[in-house]
């Protein structure tokens, strides 16, 4: 009896007659195996032909796009479409793309001198047996009669000098071999970091096109992981088919065709037969213990995960005191990894002592043979050597067909993983016909009209939304959490798409727009300020990477964060930390401000923009802000009505629709729910004081007894 989770999963997957057998195989090749039941934050990922299932955490998302929602036993489940598992065949034929790229002449010409200096190799390689025979027979007194040189001397002055000219033969036979190897490995190497360096490029720049619902559903841990291991994989696949089984495969065919033509065909009978037990056997025991390294990657995965995600999270582990908690959850991880590397050395020795015991039969079998046909006169003591020599020479790359075969099977695993993030399809994308967003000066008009938009169908959040940004003015949205704020924002920029309705810009649908120009036109101040673990220098700079120092120096100016700078030890090339942890809320907030007055585009949104500010620097700021945004169209989104009484439009926003809309005093005058919010900013209800000190600036008295200006202030 299926529980009831493993019963919904299964009418997903369209497989409801599954056997318990086909199941348990199923769960056994889970690739993101996790506890189920247990309070950890983890997912865990069933395969099945087309789609992936994925179950859910409050906290955690696996990769891939949401096919369906449902719940079931408190739980959310999604299911992630994906185009399905590549084949190992298509796997191949992806990376051969990269190997022999069509615009890289220089590269196609590495890639055949590599396979020249390939074949030489195993020419000499293969030559190296024979000569030795040759040396041996030489001092045995047997050599052939003609190699014997003919000048004036003894015979054995002769057989000396032949056999002396035969023995350097012979080391100049592996000395090339070598040398060919080594010049492969030198000229192939170009190859394979350019493909690795195309791959992980396209991989970038694809994760980037991708939508925010990925983003936000992914663990940066798992996809660094995954991205990691198959560039590994890929460069491992790479060796290994190029350097290792198809020479492999040349030099049996090579070895058994000498076997026939010099020894006989009993000694290839032989030969290819203990090598198909030998390989028979590899690929067993391989396949075996392949899922110990799977438990070893997937505890590898949980345990890097939990160690970002806790060092990630530093200062909540110390409001705690957790930090023995998260060592015993880390540990956790540990101690699977630990017993699955365990069982992994010990099949390890397990395939070790099979092969020798295969290899040594096949040694004595044909040693037996050679020494009858050496007691029957028909064989030389050389060609005992010989026969010796080319198995002893096969054996080398056989003894790691092992860890080729399962190293490229886990590679192509890798592979998979990463060749899959190609697959997947960015749904928010250009139409085929986008033009480019003009612009005259810098005046943009924004309108939604009858916008209807939800992250999940059940949860609608903007219901019809109407409203129009005119260009030039100061606009202001404010509303409840939940109302819709934000999500604006995302549809203004196209991180979303409408489900229906029309977002336009100067009267331009915004689909019928590039994305690259509707996202140049818009600067944003995000309430949470995120930033790059680099210099200050290169978080302001990265609103316009081509801006002068001077340009860069002003904008922190007006962001009234050049004296904080200043005052520290690097001053300008400070490192901010990871997540910009080393600043205050309040300066990641004005780095924020800066860049995007930096960016001087002429669509502004400022998300709670002085939310992290002290009343005195908010003051500041907002001042600067009132030339920063002159005559330039603005959108604030705030909680604290007071920094936004000055807007020119205020809408009021309540479950997805604007119930009110008109300036500050206007909407005080309606009493409504503008007006209640007010109130529960002011404990008094009295509006500030109104001073006009020019024709164009409106200034407000807050009194502090009355309106703090704290972003903390519940009065």
């Amino acid at each position: 009896m299926l529980s009831p989770w493993r019963q919904q999963s299964s009418a997903f997957a369209g497989k409801e007659d599954r056997k318990k057998k086909e199941r348990d195989e199923t769960d056994e090749d889970c690739m993101l195996r996790a506890p189920f039941m247990q309070s950890l934050s983890l997912s865990c990922l069933w395969e099945f032909p087309d789609s992936f299932l994925l179950i859910l955490t409050a906290s955690h998302l696996r990769l891939g796009y949401c096919g369906g929602v449902f719940e079931q036993m408190g739980i959310r489940f999604l299911i992630f479409q994906a185009s399905g598992q590549l084949t190992g065949y298509q796997l191949v034929q992806r990376l051969l793309k990269y190997v022999w790229p069509k615009d890289k002449p220089e590269i196609k010409r590495r890639v055949l001198v590599a396979l020249s200096l390939l074949v030489a190799a195993k020419l000499a390689n293969v030559s190296v047996p024979f000569l030795l025979r040759d040396v041996v027979n030489y001092y045995n007194g047997k050599a052939p009669e003609f190699l014997k040189l003919t000048f004036a001397g003894t015979a054995s002055q002769t057989i000396f000098t032949a056999g002396i000219a035969t023995c350097i033969a012979y080391g100049l036979a592996r000395a090339t071999s070598a040398a060919f190897n080594e010049l492969r490995n030198a000229v192939f190497a170009k190859v394979a970091q350019n493909s690795v360096r195309s791959i992980s490029r396209s991989i970038f720049l694809h994760l980037h096109s991708l939508d925010l619902s990925f983003h936000l559903n992914r663990q940066t841990g798992a996809l660094s992981k995954a991205i990691d291991r198959g560039t590994r994989g890929m460069s491992f696949v790479l060796s290994s088919l190029i350097f290792n089984l198809i020479p492999t495969a040349v030099e049996i065919g090579m070895v058994s065709a000498l076997f026939t033509g010099t020894l006989g065909a009993e000694f290839a009978y032989m030969t290819m037969g203990s090598i198909g037990m030998y390989g028979v056997a590899t690929l067993g025991i391989t396949r075996w213990r392949t899922k110990f390294r799977h438990q070893m990657n997937q505890a590898d995965n949980d345990a890097g995960n939990k160690a970002i995600d806790s060092l990630i999270n530093y200062e909540t582990v110390k409001y705690f005191n957790n930090e023995k908690f998260e060592a015993d959850r880390y540990d956790h991880f540990l101690k699977k990894y630990e017993g699955a590397s365990l069982k992994t050395t010990s099949s390890l020795a397990l395939l070790n002592f099979t092969q020798n015991a295969i290899f040594s039969g096949a040694l004595i079998g044909v040693m037996c043979m050679a020494g009858n046909r050496i007691a029957a006169g028909d064989f030389t003591i050389g060609d005992l050597i010989l026969a010796n020599t080319l198995l002893f020479q096969l054996s080398i790359p056989l003894n790691f067909l092992g860890s080729v075969y399962r190293e490229v099977r886990q590679g192509l695993v890798d592979m998979n993983q990463m060749f899959s993030l190609l697959t997947l399809k960015p749904k928010i994308v250009e139409v085929s016909d986008a033009k480019k967003l003009e612009i005259t000066g810098n005046h943009i008009t924004l309108n939604f009209e009858d916008v209807h938009f939800g992250y999940l169908p059940e949860k609608p959040i903007l219901q019809g939304l109407n409203l129009e940004i005119p260009a030039g003015k100061k606009v202001a949205i404010v509303g409840g959490s939940g109302s819709g704020k934000s999500t604006i924002v995302r549809l203004l920029y196209r991180l979303y798409d409408t489900e229906s309705g029309t977002v336009k810009i100067n009267g331009e649908e915004t689909r019928s727009l590039t994305l690259d120009s509707l996202r140049q036109s818009i600067s944003i101040v995000p309430q949470d300020s995120v930033l790059f673990h680099d210099t200050i220098y290169y978080n302001l700079a990265y609103g316009r990477p081509s801006a002068s120092k001077e340009e860069v120096i002003q904008a922190a100016k007006m962001a009234d964060l050049h004296e904080s700078v200043l005052r520290m030890p690097n001053g300008y090339e400070t490192l901010v930390g990871e997540r910009g942890l080393k600043l205050s809320g309040g300066e990641k907030q004005r780095v924020a401000i800066a860049r995007a007055i930096l960016k001087n585009a002429p669509f502004v949104i400022y998300d709670e923009a002085t939310s992290s500010l002290d009343a005195i620097t908010e003051a500041n700021i907002m001042k600067a802000l009132k030339g920063a945004v002159e005559k330039r169209t603005s959108l604030f989104i705030a909680h604290r009505l007071a920094t936004i009484v000055d807007a020119d439009i205020i809408y009021v926003l309540q479950e997805g629709k604007v119930v009110e809309k008109g300036s500050h005093f206007d909407l005080l005058a309606q009493d409504g729910l503008y007006a209640e919010l007010w109130r529960s900013q002011n404990i008094h209800g009295v509006a500030p004081k109104k001073t006009k000190q020019d024709d164009d600036d409106l200034l407000l008295e807050l009194d502090l007894d009355k309106c703090c200006g704290s972003s903390s202030c519940n009065r």
